[in-house]
């Protein structure tokens, strides 16, 4: 149930490292405004499962081990803000990653007379967040996620919510690890950071204090840039 209303349809991009917060701020978005997160791994897979023609062509590059190339995911995205439920607008979460990526993306919003709204960039603290990743982990069981600094269970080794005592971590969310991803994504980002500065769609937003602050933050870039 939403609680506020956009005056026109929303494209959002949420930009951040990993474990920035994009999964939580971007639901948080959903059920406020309406919009719809789309994602490129969930839209590829619900493309070649609907048997679309960009679908079919996804499946094919897939199937011989190749990469999608941006002209079919861009197809796919061209179908998926076709549809209904987007109508209020959506939040981009992994595309685009290149400046190439953006432009064609400008392309495909401006036959619809669309354009970016807002590029959101969540600011972290590339050191808080190697502590913030490499301290999580997760009940087996139920998949309650816990933290060795943050949120610990109430008896140590059980799960409060479903009473589990198997707890698994990624093997990924180690210091080392963590800080690597932290660097390529910097390298990577660097360049849509200056793409969407250049053409006045970036906002950036502290994305190291409180869940709620940052919900409120994000919600008043949304209002502003909608009304």
């Amino acid at each position: 149930m939403t609680t506020d209303v956009i005056t026109r349809p929303a494209v959002l991009i949420l930009l951040g490292p990993p474990g920035a917060g994009k999964g939580t701020q971007a639901r948080v978005l959903e059920a406020k405004f309406g919009l719809v997160q789309l994602s490129t791994g969930d839209l590829l897979r619900a493309a070649v499962a609907a048997g679309t023609p960009a679908g079919k062509a996804a499946k094919a590059v897939m199937e011989a081990g190749g990469l999608v190339s941006d002209e079919i995911v861009i197809n796919i995205l061209r179908d998926r803000l076709a549809a209904p439920d987007c109508a209020k607008g959506v939040i981009l979460d992994g595309f685009p990653r290149t400046t190439v990526q953006a432009e064609a993306l400008d392309g495909l919003l401006a036959e619809s007379g669309q354009k970016i709204n807002a590029a959101i960039s969540l600011e972290v603290d590339d050191s808080a967040m190697v502590a913030r990743i490499s301290g999580r982990y997760t009940c087996a069981g139920c998949g309650e996620g816990y933290h060795d600094s943050f949120k610990q269970p109430a008896t140590v080794g059980t799960c409060d919510k479903c009473g589990g005592t198997e707890m698994s971590r990624r093997a990924d969310d180690n210091a080392e690890t963590v800080a690597s991803r932290l660097a390529a994504y910097h390298e990577q980002t660097a360049p849509l950071i200056a793409y969407y500065d250049s053409k006045g769609a970036l906002k950036k937003i502290d994305a190291m204090g409180e869940i709620k602050a940052i919900a409120g933050g994000l919600a008043r870039i949304v209002t502003e840039v909608t009304s």
